[in-house]
């Protein structure tokens, strides 16, 4: 309604001096270092001094779908960035987890628990350590080395080693059904040395999410015949371990928008998809991901097509779906895996796909990993939707924008959930997606509901998922709504220009948002971010005037959150009107919303959607 647009933008105007508008944000004082070094700015872009660290990983491992048992060696070269001399290297062993008393709180089976990841042999720089004196703590393996490793300088790495994947315990990577696994987290890995905490020590746990560099990654994954892997990165081999027609499929699909499939169930049946060798060995590569996981299964089909996600290079993403043929619920997840490849491209954030491939693999979790998503059956087709879309957008957050997932769930979780909103009504039009929204309005003003930028480690049960997944959306959301379309995305892609392949804060989201808007947003970020709170709209009285009716809406409490209105008249019909969050950024509690009319009003409907209400009694008036 355009005297409301005025309305609000008027409020904005006139609010924009105030000094409510103006503060600064809470840095904590260790964050605020991070200026003082000159390795982060206020204006969110990287600081002149920013660094980070990164490897080359050279990993060739075997795996036995029967027995379990992933072993290989890793060679790593690893570059020390930093302005300090390391006096050590921090390993993560995540398959660790499965440990004999590795601390956890994921329920897993006793046959599942054992020893864990066994190093059998460590080298640096050439010369072999004793691993018989390693101390490994869990998930981290710290490593002292023989001198400083200087900045500047590199350091190789060499790790033989070997576990026994889990079976019926599957967080996040495991055997799915015999014949079929997801190996993730498979190989050991150096810790993340940042500007801000040093080395990452903090165990995982099978809860918070995970924090790693940008690294080059070449596999050499080794399984038995029949057995077709799909991974992380390019396959660089594919004539040595696929049959020709196999292989001339595969180019085909990465041609052309069509639908197709790689492997049918009748080729299934054939056995004549891989190499007739008993072990065949598949070579991949990635460059610049934060990950590399792998997925293998001897009777799983493949669906792939492609499509051009950036115009001005004519550069193609293929899209895949590769699941067990009796899982029905699958077979449209191509197609959505390619509306949301499509969508991120041109819609939202608006932002040329960055991998060569993305494949939605039938697992047993709901987790994401760079080009590789690990996805169970689900009962209807809505929330095949919502599960695809939702992973898939994990590409850019975190992998694109490496952003620490283990302390800042909400950079990341926050993001897809919003993804998942925006795009699913893109598949299926009118579908209004509302994960997480009652749940919200339910738990806000609870003890547990502390602010979202409290430190995920710190979180657990229904605080962790309102702060990771609902509450940070609904911010995003709500600032999209107040900049509208072209602005949000003009703000958003400074985020992302600063920061893709680095290591983000919170406060460089924060700086770079109100950089790119052109806009001190402080005043919204500081209420919904990091404020106590919780969101509770009421319609305080509904009065006629000079135009038509006032509506006085009141914020009774004091998350800012948008006014929708739907407002029936004498005749029957309905008018809905909208204010954005602005209309509170002055600190007010009330605002009026004028219905120009000469109908009488018959009744007012307060909310929406993504408007949460911890009280609804309030949100209806009638007239008398």
């Amino acid at each position: 309604m355009n005297l409301l647009a005025t309305l609000a933008a008027v409020l904005v105007l006139a609010s924009a001096l105030h000094s409510f508008g103006q503060q600064p944000l809470p840095v904590p004082l260790n964050l605020q270092a991070t200026y003082t070094k000159g390795t982060r700015s206020a204006t969110g872009q990287p600081g002149p001094t920013y660094w980070q660290n990164s490897a080359e990983y050279d990993i060739e491992v075997s795996f036995n779908p029967t027995t379990r048992r992933v072993a290989g060696t890793v060679d790593i070269v690893y570059q020390n960035a930093s302005p300090d001399s390391l006096r050590q290297l921090q390993f993560k062993l995540y398959p660790n987890l499965y440990q004999k008393g590795a601390p956890r709180v994921s329920r897993i089976s006793p046959k599942d628990i054992g020893e864990g990841v066994q190093i059998e042999a460590l080298s640096l720089a050439g010369q072999a350590q004793d691993v018989r004196e390693l101390r490994i703590q869990a998930t981290n393996m710290p490593v002292k080395l023989p001198k400083p490793l200087a900045p500047g300088s590199n350091l190789k790495v060499h790790v033989a080693y070997s576990y026994i994947l889990n079976k019926g315990s599957h967080t996040r990577t495991g055997e799915v059904e015999p014949g079929a696994d997801f190996v993730a987290y498979f190989f050991p890995r150096i810790a993340v040395y940042d500007d801000v905490d040093g080395w990452n020590v903090v165990e995982y746990n099978g809860s918070q999410e995970f924090y790693n560099d940008f690294c080059t990654f070449r596999a050499a994954i080794t399984v038995p015949r029949n057995f077709v892997v799909w991974a992380t990165g390019d396959l660089k081999n594919p004539g040595q371990v696929l049959a020709p027609k196999y292989v001339q499929r595969l180019q085909n699909a990465e041609q052309q928008d069509g639908i197709t499939f790689i492997i049918g169930p009748d080729d299934l049946k054939r056995q004549d998809i891989t190499a007739p060798n008993p072990q065949n060995t598949w070579r991949f590569e990635a460059q610049d991901v934060t990950d590399f996981v792998f997925a293998t299964a001897d009777h799983y089909v493949w669906q792939a097509s492609s499509l051009v996600v950036d115009p001005a290079t004519k550069r193609r993403t293929r899209v895949d779906a590769v699941y067990n043929p009796k899982h029905k619920d699958y077979e449209e997840v191509v197609q959505f895996n390619r509306r949301t490849v499509e969508a991120m491209s041109y819609t939202f954030p608006k932002w040329p796909f960055p991998y060569s491939h993305e494949t939605v693999f039938d697992g047993l979790d709901q987790m994401e990993y760079p080009m590789m998503v690990n996805d169970n059956p689900v009962a209807t087709r809505d929330d095949a939707i919502t599960l695809t879309d939702h992973e898939v957008f994990h590409t850019m957050f975190p992998f694109y924008m490496g952003t620490n997932e283990t302390k800042y769930g909400w950079m990341d979780e926050g993001w897809a959930t919003i993804g998942e909103w925006l795009i699913s009504a893109l598949i299926k039009p009118g579908f209004a997606d509302e994960y997480g929204i009652e749940p919200y309005a339910r738990g806000s003003a609870q003890e547990f509901d502390v602010p979202i930028t409290t430190l995920s480690t710190l979180q657990n049960g229904p605080a962790f998922f309102l702060n990771s997944y609902p509450k940070p959306a609904l911010g995003y959301l709500y600032v999209k709504d107040l900049l509208g379309d072209e602005l949000f995305t003009e703000a958003l892609h400074t985020y992302i220009q600063n920061w893709h392949g680095k290591h983000p804060m919170p406060f460089d989201f924060f700086n770079s948002m109100n950089t790119g808007a052109g806009l001190n947003l402080n005043w919204f970020w500081q209420r919904w971010f990091f404020d106590d709170g919780y969101p509770d709209l009421a319609i305080s009285s509904v009065n006629k005037s000079g135009s038509g009716y006032d509506i006085l809406v009141t914020a009774k409490g004091t998350k800012p959150v948008p006014i929708d209105v739907a407002v029936t008249f004498a005749d029957g019909k309905t008018e809905k009107m909208h204010c954005t969050v602005s209309v509170w950024q002055a600190g007010n509690t009330t605002v009026t919303v004028p219905v120009t009319t000469k109908q009488p009003v018959t009744r007012v409907v307060l909310g929406s959607t993504y408007v949460p209400d911890k009280n609804k009694a309030d949100n209806v008036w009638e007239g008398k």
